[in-house]
């Protein structure tokens, strides 16, 4: 299948019913629309949204999501936890002096509602 015939969430690599779920909570409509968007974003969203902190696994797989419809290859999501890790431990170690938590930090400052 060719990215532009993706027409559903579980068309791409590591979606099922529960990760469309989430990109439906996120109002996104279709696949897409994720081209250009942060998953760290994406995923501190989600458990703003819900009020619960979900699995950082989560992440990865929204990670796999964004970079798969950018044109990037079809990856296990599991390949994209190392990459998470390294990322959120960086911006531990630079805000705060590690004491805010990875979980909530995101390689780009989440907009406010004025932006």
């Amino acid at each position: 299948m060719h990215r532009t015939d993706i027409k559903k969430f579980t068309d791409l690599p590591n979606v099922g019913h529960a990760i469309e779920k989430y990109f439906i909570t996120l109002d996104f409509r279709h696949p897409a629309e994720l081209a250009g968007k942060d998953p760290y974003q994406l995923y501190n969203e989600l458990c703003r949204l819900t009020a619960k902190r979900h699995d950082p696994c989560l992440l990865d797989v929204f990670i796999s999501a964004v970079r798969y419809i950018e044109g990037g290859p079809p990856r296990k999501w599991w390949e994209y936890t190392q990459e998470r890790k390294t990322t959120l431990a960086k911006l531990s170690s630079t805000l705060n002096n590690g004491q805010e938590s990875p979980s909530t930090l995101s390689p780009h400052p989440l907009p406010t509602k004025s932006d």
